[in-house]
């Protein structure tokens, strides 16, 4: 792991995970149920994103339990070493139903994948995040789900079509297309194929899920490149 990444919060998951919530509003332009709430425990408290499962819209392609996806997508970037994803648990006990709940990033919402693109110091975390997009195979990374934070870190959200077995990539960072991987990410696919995947992943995805995980991460590292577009919807609709 690089020595400027840093561990997950152990105070912000134990929050996440046993914390009482409150909900404060639905977040907008959000096509699930999206809710801004606070979690609070005798130690203080914090602002989080908290998805349940009683309002996941139903897709066709992908079971219910969007909300698993999310949390697997925080599980997997850990595995890697990589600060990309907020603190994500899931919690059974959720106000409204089982769901993720994730640390809320206080960003500056005038940013987004194409705002943060023409500075070049972006480019290291933005390229780290087509590379996690192609092995977790999200179906809809949209240039809003990119956000900067008061501390320049990029981080990415909305995880919910992640982990299919069929390929399903649809993103808008193209733009990394055909380069080879950064040296330090290569490392950390090498490293986590060779030890497997973390225990934490058997409860949210399926076997086939992460069996072809696996594969992906394979692929990847035996290209030693980013892809190309290939398929007809290369992109996700809104693009931001």
């Amino acid at each position: 792991m690089p020595a400027d990444q840093r561990s997950p919060s152990t105070r912000a998951l134990n929050l996440l995970a046993s914390g009482r919530i409150e909900i404060q509003g639905r977040m907008p332009w959000s096509s699930n149920g999206t809710y801004l709430v606070t979690v609070t425990d005798d130690d203080g408290a914090a602002a989080a994103i908290y998805k349940p499962r009683r309002t996941e819209r139903p897709l066709w392609d992908f079971p219910d339990g969007l909300y698993r996806r999310e949390v697997a997508a925080y599980e997997l970037a850990e595995a890697l070493g990589w600060r990309l994803v907020p603190e994500t648990v899931a919690r059974p006990d959720g106000p409204l139903d089982a769901g993720s709940l994730q640390l809320f990033v206080d960003a500056d919402f005038e940013q987004h994948y194409f705002t943060l693109l023409e500075e070049e110091a972006h480019h290291p975390a933005l390229k780290q995040m087509a590379t996690f997009d192609v092995v977790a195979n999200n179906a809809d990374r949209k240039g809003g789900h990119c956000l900067l934070d008061a501390e320049g870190q990029v981080w990415g959200i909305d995880h919910g079509l992640c982990f299919h077995t069929d390929p399903k990539l649809r993103t808008v960072i193209w733009d990394f297309a055909g380069e080879r991987l950064a040296e330090q990410d290569r490392c950390d696919l090498e490293q986590l194929a060779s030890r497997g995947l973390p225990a934490a992943l058997t409860s949210l995805l399926h076997a086939d899920e992460r069996r072809a995980l696996e594969a992906r991460i394979e692929r990847v590292l035996r290209a030693g490149r980013l892809p190309a577009p290939r398929s007809d919807r290369p992109y996700p609709w809104p693009l931001v």
